[in-house]
């Protein structure tokens, strides 16, 4: 199916995130980032879902008849709420332990979802979203997976990416304060594995994408996570078949 292999896969950050797969789910854990970004990236992909395929803003299963596809998608946190708009879910994760986490929560909550552990390859045939967020900072070979990314992604299909950027204020925030302070586990990023909105749209179009969105993520200690129009944090962007 996609050309790009598990060779994407860094084993260290693999091993990193697997060790946290017991906590996943706990919003006071060591995932308690993710569960305050989460409500912020539903929105944005609800929005753009809308807007691609002109849907009824009001409807509670948009994504009703398609396939959607989460790459790094943890233990399940974006997953579920997919499946719960109507989507025919897969999920993949390079930590088998993270599927094991995801795989028994879905079970659970009674939510069929198709979970895989391994890299963009343990993908099947394509899919009408594709979704990948704050992922591509940690994998071997950027290039390698957007381009499995972009093999994933059905004809009139949404791509939709976030990571963040490569900044000082990035640096600050995310390595210096969050890290440093045990927000985030130590170790969780490396810097100099940011790509800016020009470096990653200069890889969705040598993937053969048009990059058509690109949104910025920021923070406030008094309001959380917010859509900006500053993508000096961090930032989405959609891409669609150009």
């Amino acid at each position: 199916m996609a050309s790009a292999s598990s060779s994407t896969i860094d084993p260290r950050e693999a091993a990193h995130f697997g060790a946290m797969a017991a906590d996943w789910w706990d919003p006071k854990g060591s995932s308690a980032m993710l569960h305050r970004l989460n409500p912020v990236r539903l929105g944005y992909i609800r929005g753009a879902i809308d807007q691609h395929w002109d849907g009824d803003d009001t409807s509670f299963v948009p994504l009703a008849g398609r396939r959607v596809l989460d790459v790094g998608c943890g233990a399940g946190l974006l997953c579920e709420p997919l499946a719960r708009l109507g989507a025919a879910v897969t999920g993949i994760d390079a930590a088998a332990e993270n599927i094991a986490v995801a795989r028994a929560h879905a079970d659970a909550a009674g939510l069929a979802i198709d979970y895989r552990a391994g890299g963009i390859d343990a993908a099947e045939g394509q899919y009408d979203l594709v979704a990948s967020l704050e992922v591509i900072e940690h994998v071997a070979d950027p290039s390698g997976f957007v381009a499995g990314l972009a093999a994933a992604l059905a004809p009139g299909g949404l791509l939709i990416l976030s990571t963040p950027n490569r900044t000082a204020l990035s640096r600050l925030a995310l390595i210096t304060l969050a890290e440093g302070t045990g927000r985030i586990p130590r170790g969780t990023h490396d810097w100099r594995k940011f790509l800016t909105p020009d470096d990653l749209t200069a890889l969705i179009e040598a993937a053969g994408l048009r990059v058509d969105d690109v949104r910025g993520l920021a923070y406030s200690p008094t309001r959380g996570f917010a859509l900006s129009a500053s993508t000096a944090l961090d930032y989405f962007v959609t891409a669609t078949r150009g």
